[in-house]
């Protein structure tokens, strides 16, 4: 999706074709106040209300007439308006009512995050479905809000080749101008010079034209309450000399997840403009291999002062993380959220479709915890086990970055790596991503994914209210 594609109208030049969301329990009574060629329509493509079926009833003229969405029995589920634009063929959409339950611009956000399409290399030129806003709903502002999770999907779709550390910086440039924010840039061996070695040491091994940098935008009033957003950017990890095994490359090219949703969840900030200091820190690099590469048994400096010995160098993402994290603890943050595609325990774990978070703040995770249920967002709270934490001592050096094989609980003993170097001034939370869909269904193509921002935004939307 570009930001040219508006899937959310304020009005239509046209009739739009009414959709009907209809429950099991109301089919009956639906269909007996329809025309009888409808009931026929109906009953022969076995329309029952079940969540997710859709039937497009065509008229005398062959037309798409109207459309019947399957609600279930139950409360409807946002996903059900994801799936019903994955379902519908081009052309103008009005809900009849919201089905029950279901938030209006949430429904039309679920919409048009289902007419998302990339397209950037096998240009298809097909129009999308497109949905007038329910009543009450800022259909500007729902595109805005698609808008920012396409480019997060659009940054984790396209390959390395075309999404360097030079490409997020240009794009972090552009959201910057867009919303009137200030953007900093540290490159290549400068990072030394302002106290990123973290950073450095994992990205010094690409090419001059891929060095590593440290991207920071700031946007707001320096008197609200400052909010960092921070995003891991390994725009390509081969794993460095600890390599992977080319199946575990393969996707490789999502290691920047983080870095795109941190800008996207920002774009959402700024774009709402919510009473905060807002600051997105996104450490860019390429894990590559090369005679400058770290080293297995490396004992990096970072800019908290702490040193880490390095266990694996396929661990790398909590190292730039290290560095960023200190950097937010500069800025006196009132909250710090971060979000990577770091481990694959999480995935383990939870699977691809649900997102775990870690927090100490038993209040931020109960806020975070019913945004996603509102905006049907799967976040699930994992614990940051004390137990666990000496899994992390290192014999030379202050931590490692590869925990003890006893703690087996490697994407909290992760979060614990990173809480090492989170902010003590306000909350914080860890989010550990997929960015993916490993399996198409309707709504959700195959490819990148934006998870946990959407829940991320409603909770700072309530947590911030003017």
């Amino acid at each position: 999706m570009t930001d040219a594609a508006h899937p959310i109208l304020a009005e239509t030049d046209g009739k739009a074709i009414p959709v009907h969301p209809v429950a099991e329990t109301e089919v009956e009574a639906f269909l007996a106040r329809k025309r009888t060629p409808v009931r026929t329509y109906a009953a022969a493509n076995k329309f029952a209300g079940k969540a997710g079926q859709v039937v497009a009833i065509p008229g005398a003229s062959g037309a798409i007439e109207q459309v019947l969405m399957g609600v279930g029995a139950g409360r409807a589920d946002l996903s059900l308006l994801r799936g019903l634009a994955g379902k519908l063929p081009a052309g103008d959409y009005a809900l009849s009512r919201l089905p029950k339950g279901l938030d209006g611009e949430q429904a039309a956000l679920a919409f048009a995050l289902g007419t998302y399409r990339f397209d950037r290399y096998k240009k298809r030129g097909e129009a999308i479905p497109r949905l007038m806003a329910p009543k009450g709903v800022d259909a500007a502002f729902v595109t805005a809000l698609a808008h920012a999770c396409a480019l997060c999907r659009d940054m984790v779709n396209t390959p390395a080749n075309d999404m360097g550390p030079l490409q997020i910086e240009t794009i972090a440039g552009e959201v910057a101008e867009k919303y009137g924010a200030t953007l900093s840039v540290v490159r290549g061996d400068d990072l030394l010079k302002e106290n990123y070695p973290a950073v450095h040491a994992v990205g010094r091994a690409a090419v001059d034209a891929r060095a590593p940098r440290m991207i920071e935008i700031a946007w707001g009033d320096p008197s609200h309450p400052v909010l960092v957003l921070v995003g891991k950017g390994v725009v390509f990890d081969t794993g460095g000399l600890d390599i992977k095994p080319s199946s575990g490359m393969r996707l490789m090219k999502k290691d920047m997840g983080g870095a795109a949703h941190a800008l996207a969840l920002g774009r959402m900030v700024m774009e709402a403009r919510l009473p905060v200091r807002l600051v997105i820190l996104t450490p860019v690099v390429e894990n590559a291999i090369a005679g400058d590469a770290m080293r297995p048994g490396d004992v990096l400096q970072t800019r908290a002062g702490l040193t880490v010995e390095v266990g694996n160098t396929d661990a790398e993402g909590r190292l730039i993380l290290a560095d960023a994290l200190t950097r937010a603890a500069e800025l006196k943050p009132a909250l710090t959220l971060d979000f990577a595609t770091l481990t694959g325990a999480a995935r383990v774990a939870m699977g691809p479709f649900v997102i775990p978070f870690w927090t100490a703040d038993d209040t931020l995770a109960g806020q975070i915890e019913t945004a996603s249920r509102k905006v049907s967002d799967p976040l699930w709270r994992l614990p940051l086990t004390e137990a666990y934490r000496d899994a992390l001592d290192s014999d030379i050096a202050d931590l490692k970055n590869d925990p003890d094989g006893w703690a087996q609980a490697g994407a909290t003993t992760a979060a614990l790596f990173l809480q090492r170097f989170a902010p003590s001034e306000g909350s914080w939370a860890h989010f550990d991503v997929f960015a993916w869909n490993p399996k198409g269904r309707p709504g959700y193509p195959v490819g990148a994914e934006v998870q946990a921002i959407r829940a991320a935004f409603a909770m700072l939307q309530a947590r911030f209210a003017r």
